[in-house]
């Protein structure tokens, strides 16, 4: 599953609407806030993301990259 700064910035954006965050006007900030807080979870996802395989010879945790 790969993780986007973009796609989920787009996600988030549609949260706030849903409910009922004005995202559109001269003064908003929210794209670089939404981009932020994307670029923060893409990091974390993919920093701490580990496969788990309990069986075998490859038993253990492997980091998903």
């Amino acid at each position: 599953m790969a993780v986007t700064v973009e796609a989920t910035k787009t996600e988030l954006i549609k949260e706030l609407e849903a409910r009922g965050f004005v995202t559109k006007g001269d003064h908003q900030m929210n794209d670089a806030f939404m981009e932020a807080i994307a670029a923060a979870m893409k990091t974390v996802i993919n920093r701490d993301a580990k496969a788990n395989v309990t069986s075998g010879s490859s038993a253990g945790q492997w980091p998903i990259l």
